[in-house]
This record gives C-alpha cells, sequence and structure tokens, in this order.
C-alpha cells in the first residue's frame, strides 16, 4: 500500500493546526517560501491571508519582513547547523511604533528528507516589556520616596532632640530635667534606628552591623567618657527590616535602662549585647556588670513597657537573671514566625 495518500493527509493536517494557531505562526518551505500562516499572524500583522501562500517571507506586507539576519538565521536552521531559540528582534513598519519581537523557529521532520519544512512561532512582548518597564519604574520612584521620608523623619527626630536638650538645660526642676533627658535619650535612639533603616533600604537587615551602628549612636548621645563601655557579639543573622526595629529599640531600651541604673558611682563598666539564631530561633541577651537589681525585677517605668510589648510583638518571652555580678536580660523566641525571610536568620 503505497504511503502518499498518509503523507498528504498529515501535510492537511499541518496546514489545519498552524492555520488554527491562537499564536502568530509561519510554516515554510527550505527556500523561505510561505506555504501556510496563522489567523493569528495575519490579524496581528495585518496582512491579507488570501496573499500570504507561495510568497517569500521578505515579501509580506511592505517588505518589513526582510530581514538578512532572520534569513540566515533560517537557512541554517533548514541546514541543521543552528536553531532559532528566543531570537529578539526589533520589528519596524512604515509609520508605526517599532514593536519587539520573540521568535523561534525549528525543522517539521515528517521523515521526508527531501522536503525541509520550517515551523515559525511569533511572539510579541513590546507590551510585556512596558508594563515591566512601568512597575519597575513605579517601584524605583516608591523606593526613593520611601527613602526621603526616612530622611526626613531622621532629620526631624534630630531638631526635636535638640529642643529637649535646650528645654532641659534651662528648666529649674530636677525632675523635670531628668523627664526631659529621658525624651532626650529616647528621640537619639530612635534616631538611630532610622538612620539604620535608612542606609539598609527595604530588603533585609543584617544585625551585626545594625546593633554595633547602633550602640555607637547611643554611647555618642548618652556616654560623656570611656568610663562604660558596649560591646556587641552577633552571628550571621538578617531580618526583615520591620523585625529590625523592634529589635534595635529592644535593645536601645535594655541600654538605656543599664546605663541609668547599673553603674552609679562606679569606675568603670561594661553592656554587652549578644544575639544568635538557629533556624527559627534565636535569642538576645543584654547583660552588664553593674550593680544588679536587688529586687530581682526590671525597674518598671516607660522603658520596661515598650520591651515587654516589643517583646509579645515577636512572639518572645523576657527572662531576668543574675549575671554576677551585673544583671542579664534575655529575650528568647523558641518558635517559627510569619516573618521569618532568610533562616538561619532570626524573625
Amino acid at each position: 500500500m503505497s504511503n502518499e495518500p498518509i503523507v498528504h493527509f498529515e501535510a492537511a493536517s499541518t496546514l489545519a493546526v498552524v492555520v488554527s494557531s491562537n499564536e502568530p505562526l509561519l510554516f515554510l518551505s527550505r527556500d523561505q517560501k510561505v506555504i501556510a500562516a496563522s489567523t493569528s499572524f495575519c490579524r496581528t500583522f495585518e496582512i491579507d491571508p488570501a496573499t500570504v501562500p507561495g510568497r517569500p517571507l521578505g515579501s509580506l506586507g511592505n517588505g518589513e519582513w526582510a530581514m538578512p539576519k532572520l534569513a540566515s538565521l533560517l537557512n541554517a536552521t533548514a541546514s541543521g547547523s543552528a536553531r532559532i531559540e528566543a531570537y529578539e528582534i526589533d520589528f519596524q513598519r512604515p509609520n508605526r511604533s517599532t514593536r519587539q519581537l520573540i521568535v523561534n523557529a525549528q525543522i517539521l521532520d515528517d521523515g521526508d528528507k527531501a522536503h525541509i519544512r520550517l515551523l515559525l512561532a511569533i511572539t510579541d512582548v513590546t507590551d510585556a516589556r512596558a508594563e515591566a518597564k512601568l512597575k519597575d519604574d513605579l517601584i524605583r520612584e516608591k523606593a526613593i520616596l520611601v527613602q526621603e521620608v526616612q530622611h526626613r523623619v531622621a532629620n526631624s527626630l534630630q531638631i526635636i532632640a535638640s529642643v529637649l536638650m535646650q528645654s532641659a538645660r534651662r528648666v529649674q526642676s530636677d525632675e523635670a530635667r531628668g523627664h526631659l533627658h529621658n525624651a532626650h535619650h529616647r528621640v537619639m535612639s530612635i534616631a538611630a534606628v532610622q538612620r539604620q533603616l535608612c542606609t539598609s533600604g527595604a530588603g533585609s537587615v543584617e544585625l551585626r552591623t545594625y546593633f554595633t551602628q547602633l550602640c555607637e549612636s547611643l554611647g555618642a548621645s548618652m556616654l560623656a567618657d570611656d568610663r562604660v563601655s558596649i560591646s556587641v557579639t552577633v552571628d550571621e543573622s538578617a531580618v526583615e527590616a520591620d523585625v529590625s526595629v523592634r529589635l534595635g529599640l529592644i535593645v536601645t531600651e535594655l541600654v538605656i535602662n543599664a546605663l541609668k541604673h547599673a553603674f552609679p558611682g562606679q569606675e568603670c563598666g561594661t553592656i554587652a549585647i549578644d544575639y544568635s539564631s538557629t533556624g527559627n530561633e534565636w535569642t538576645l541577651r543584654v547583660t552588664d556588670d553593674g550593680i544588679g537589681m536587688p529586687s530581682g525585677k526590671l525597674v518598671p517605668g516607660l522603658g520596661t513597657g515598650i520591651v515587654d510589648a516589643l517583646a509579645r510583638t515577636l512572639e518572645s518571652e523576657i527572662q531576668l537573671s543574675v549575671a554576677n555580678p551585673g544583671t542579664a536580660v534575655t529575650i528568647r523566641h523558641r518558635g517559627d514566625v510569619a516573618r521569618e525571610k532568610n533562616p538561619p536568620a532570626a524573625a
């Protein structure tokens, strides 16, 4: 039985598939004459379907498909020495804007080596590229705006801190002066947190650098001499920005608390900040070698309330212990936290 009817049937099937395709397709002979074009191709590139069959690829439309580089690649594909995969071309037509096209081509192997056929698939990515660029531009503009707001907030905090310090110098009441100094310290600590966020951007924050710079800012604003030093020991942990803010505020309040209460009359002292994490578990420990807390409890006040509230938002527990000498406050998180981003970072 002859195979000729089968060959003709397969060719007819191929033509039907090409013509009915929802994607722009061209079915080409080896010499790049159009055997069939999909309805989508004709509609996309505004070509009369009746004029397509039998025409050279380069003569379609107003000659805009006459591209030497594309023709060369199609010849190489037909000979088997190359294959067009995601080849990008700038498609230009008279009085039309340039379109970005992605072209793929391959040999259709029907077993007849004497009759090479090529299938050319075209994808217009112009609109997708424009949308992606618009999205990138919006994200970039948002990031710039957020950074500008952060800088303005940091500058405003510095101004507020200066006003508080000037007010503290003018008041006669020791109690009022103490309250103003406390407010000044807290504003300065928040300003330090804000400055770190400005440099870290919207991504994850590496805690070693963050805590080091934070403690340097606290020391510069609260320590008049080298009598008390602040040390930082942190592993490779990195957390999201909003988590770093809460951790930074906890460190700030505990350091301020130690500076206020741990070293009355002492020649020197040290405050140590340690942070480590394993998987979803992390531990933050702030230790001083001061006089300790005879009551065995944190001194009640605004700072204590802030630490307790922040610890709850981090789903962690607070433990106070004797450091011999001094006091240690440990904030420990033992389970999974939804905001974890980069294990073994803290959350």
